[in-house]
């Protein structure tokens, strides 16, 4: 049975929450682990695209997105 404190932990954060719904080893590690909460965290990061290297990778991929955009606005005007 998982640590009461860490049970509700991951309630208050329903992003934790719903990766150890969709990858449940993370339920046996937890239980039989607290002190994996913060791998936990880190995995969910990579999952979710919070990492910085993926933010960096997101804005790029916008920024080049808006470039398009502009070329082609640009060379409609023409």
């Amino acid at each position: 049975m998982m640590q009461p404190s860490l049970y509700y932990y991951l309630r208050s954060r329903s992003d934790l929450l719903h990766f150890i719904r969709m990858h449940p080893d993370w339920y046996r590690s937890l239980t039989r682990d607290p002190s994996q909460i913060q791998v936990l965290e880190e995995q969910a990061k990579v999952f979710y695209g919070r990492t910085l290297p993926q933010k960096i990778e997101k804005f790029g991929g916008k920024l080049q997105m808006v470039s398009m955009l502009m070329q082609l606005a640009g060379s409609t005007e023409d």
